[in-house]
């Protein structure tokens, strides 16, 4: 997959901005970094979109920048003079695929059924959107029509929010998630940058969704393991299910038949992307061990151990759906 289509996966969702007033384009993409989101498609819906893609990719260059909204291939020419790395179209126009291919840049066009998709892949493409999300069908829609199409993947934009977009994150062929809440056109005309910042790291929190799924205690040998399990469900109700290295009291608690990792045991952390809550927490230095990572039968990281302990309790990332 390109290179730029790859780190827009890892980030996981993509604001969609609209520009009224070209001098607040620098401040709103620092905004979106100081919350957690490095990453921005600037719309053409009006004349400030190529100035501000320009000042952005000049002033901000950590932030990733693409062009949205993009109609016609004058459009892509100047998207790409002014130094966006990815361009978005609401639908399928051949002529402007033709031409972004030609140029040499990614391009994800609107797809909303088996004909555009099969379109977009005889011209080679690997990512489509899907627009507008919510109301053409949803997420369920988007597994039925992907079923067809095993390596492609899809970017849902419209009617994405933070309530919803754990969800879509989850399924493993959305590679990342378009939205404007977290900046809308509001917010940034009324300069109102911090609540854009707040807004999008709640935005990446409730799309990372990091929730505590069990904790793992060592007991060392089988019937300790035991003892242990027992004496949890038969004082809470919980249920006990018996496997191979571990028994399990109730949902969150783990008991250990051999010690695993972690001097008193482990806490696993659940979340509905392993891959992209490890590069997020990576920003705020944390580190992991990734040749030991545990991936399902299409390769995709499942469960990711953190290198450091915390309190003799080894750390680990789950996929939870």
């Amino acid at each position: 997959m390109n290179a730029v289509l790859e780190e827009l996966g890892k980030i996981g969702i993509v604001p969609v901005i609209k520009i009224d007033d070209v001098e607040k384009a620098v401040p709103l993409a620092r905004a979106l970094i100081a919350g957690g989101i490095p990453c921005a498609e600037i719309t053409f819906r009006t004349a400030q979109g190529e100035e501000a893609i320009r000042r952005i990719v000049k002033e901000v260059p950590d932030i990733l920048i693409g062009a949205g909204t993009v109609l016609n291939i004058d459009q892509v020419d100047r998207a790409l003079a002014a130094g966006a790395k990815f361009i978005v179209s609401p639908g399928l126009n051949p002529t402007v695929v033709a031409h972004c291919i030609q140029k040499g840049i990614p391009i994800t066009p609107g797809c909303a059924n088996p004909s555009d998709i099969e379109q977009a892949l005889e011209f080679g493409l690997e990512v489509v959107k899907f627009f507008p999300a919510e109301q053409a069908g949803g997420l369920d829609y988007i597994k039925a029509i992907a079923a067809p199409y095993p390596n492609l993947k899809f970017m849902p934009t419209g009617g994405i929010n933070a309530g919803n977009i754990a969800r879509y994150i989850a399924f493993d062929k959305i590679l990342a998630c378009g939205g404007s809440w977290m900046a809308s056109a509001e917010l940034i005309n009324a300069n109102d940058f911090e609540k854009i910042t707040a807004l999008s790291r709640e935005a990446v929190l409730s799309l990372l969704n990091l929730h505590v799924a069990h904790i793992g205690i060592n007991a060392g040998e089988d019937e300790a393991a035991m003892k242990a399990a027992k004496f949890f469900c038969g004082l809470f109700g919980f249920t006990a299910k018996d496997g191979n290295a571990s028994i399990f009291a109730g949902d969150n608690i783990e008991i250990m038949k051999k010690n695993g990792l972690g001097r008193c045991g482990h806490i696993a952390i659940g979340t509905a992307s392993v891959t992209r809550a490890a590069v997020w927490l990576e920003r705020h230095g944390i580190t992991f061990d990734y040749e030991n990572a545990k991936k399902d039968p299409q390769g995709n990281v499942i469960a990711l151990y953190l290198k450091e302990e915390v309190l003799g309790f080894a750390m680990h990332l789950v996929h939870k759906k």
